[in-house]
This record gives C-alpha cells, sequence and structure tokens, in this order.
C-alpha cells in the first residue's frame, strides 16, 4: 500500500471510530441494565402488590440494584451494583451506576440474593444522592416503600423519607428498610457505559447523552 493509501485508510478508520461512537459497553454492564430493566418491568406489572404509580410520579431518582448480594439470614455483609437516574427539565437523565454496600436489610423472604428499588422522593435525597457516598438512615432518612398501585402516597413514610425502598426475593415484592446500607457511584460502570471516567452528579445533573444499552431504561422511566 503506497503512503497515500495508507494515509486514506488512516483517514477512514478515524472517521468511522468517530462515526460509531465508543467502543460497546462491556457485556457485564449490558447485562446488568437488561436485569434492572427486568426487575422494574415486573414489579410495576403486578396489580396489587406494585411499587404506587403517584409514588413513582413524584419520585426525583429512581434507582434499581438488581441481585443485590446478601448474607446469612437478616445480618452479614450486603453488595450490589445498579444504576440510578434522575429527572431533569428535559426528562429523565442518562443513569449513573451505583453500588450498595453493607447494612442491615431486617426480614428476608428467602434467598441470597435480592432485587431492591429505591425511589429519592426530594431535594433533600438528591441532595444526599449527588454527594457521591451516603450512608441510608444515618445522612439520609430511609423508609419501607407502600405497596398496591392505587395506594395512597400520603402515608406518614412517603411525606417524611427522603428515600424509599423496596425488595423482591423468589417473586415475593416487599417494601424494605435498607438501614445502615451504603450508596455511591460506580466509577467502573460509568467508565464502561461512557468510554471515560464520570461522577454519578456529572451524569444525573443533566447534559450527558444516554447511551443505547441504557435507553430502555429511561423509556420504562419515562413510561411510569
Amino acid at each position: 500500500m503506497s503512503c497515500r493509501n495508507a494515509a486514506v485508510a488512516a483517514g477512514l478508520a478515524t472517521w468511522l471510530v468517530a462515526s460509531l461512537g465508543a467502543t460497546p459497553a462491556p457485556a457485564q454492564t449490558v447485562a446488568r441494565l437488561q436485569n434492572a430493566v427486568a426487575v422494574f418491568d415486573e414489579v410495576t406489572g403486578m396489580d396489587d402488590r406494585s411499587i404506587p404509580q403517584d409514588l413513582l410520579k413524584k419520585a426525583q431518582c429512581v434507582a434499581i440494584v438488581p441481585g443485590l448480594k446478601k448474607g446469612a439470614f437478616g445480618v452479614g455483609a450486603k453488595y450490589g451494583r445498579g444504576f440510578v437516574s434522575c429527572r431533569t427539565a428535559t426528562g429523565w437523565s442518562a443513569p449513573s451506576g451505583i453500588r450498595v454496600e453493607g447494612g442491615s436489610v431486617g426480614f428476608q423472604i428467602g434467598g441470597t440474593e435480592i432485587d431492591v428499588i429505591l425511589a429519592i422522593m426530594n431535594e433533600r435525597g438528591v441532595q444526599r444522592l449527588l454527594s457521591n457516598k451516603f450512608t441510608l438512615g444515618a445522612d439520609a432518612s430511609v423508609a419501607a416503600g407502600p405497596l398496591g398501585r392505587t395506594a395512597s402516597a400520603q402515608t406518614d413514610a412517603a411525606m417524611t423519607a427522603e428515600i424509599l425502598s423496596w425488595s423482591r426475593s423468589r417473586g415475593v415484592f416487599a417494601g424494605i428498610a435498607l438501614e445502615g446500607a451504603t450508596l455511591r457511584g460506580d466509577d467502573d460502570a460509568n467508565l464502561d457505559l461512557y468510554g471515560r471516567r464520570l461522577d454519578m452528579k456529572t451524569i444525573v445533573t443533566g447534559g450527558t447523552p444516554i447511551p443505547v444499552p441504557a435507553q430502555p431504561l429511561i423509556d420504562r422511566l419515562s413510561k411510569y
């Protein structure tokens, strides 16, 4: 190949990379996004044991952690990775990766993994989230979320707690208080999704384009 042809080929390759965007996110991160969508679909599809729609409409941010690992019954280490998106002036933000670590999840309904959904209900809760690391029950008030598609949001928990939480284990969905659990940004997941290190605040406050693998999750949040 001549020098000229080599230069043309190199230029074409550069143009293709720019046109097609960043390298696709690693399979594990994409699979976790898909699991988060599946969890949200299932719990919002329940007739009488779902998250009240009026609460979802009021939530400022929603976090989904599929397959949070827990230790011994009612106690022990907890660890999970998921995603959070927040409302912005133009709709739901691109999702940021989050990690949930430690804490007591109280009574559980069997199984060594639980799916967790968190609804950040007010500006105080959002500010805790944007601090990039905080502890539920210490830095931010948390309460077990109520159930029922038509349940009133005017419960004491919903009126006072900054964050409401639910869990699902072996098909059973219930409100749960994640006292003592620490939430922080997952920089590794964000690197996978966006091709560069972005912190949670930068992503969920708007302006970051939604990656293709994350679009189904944002579509679900927009629908509900």
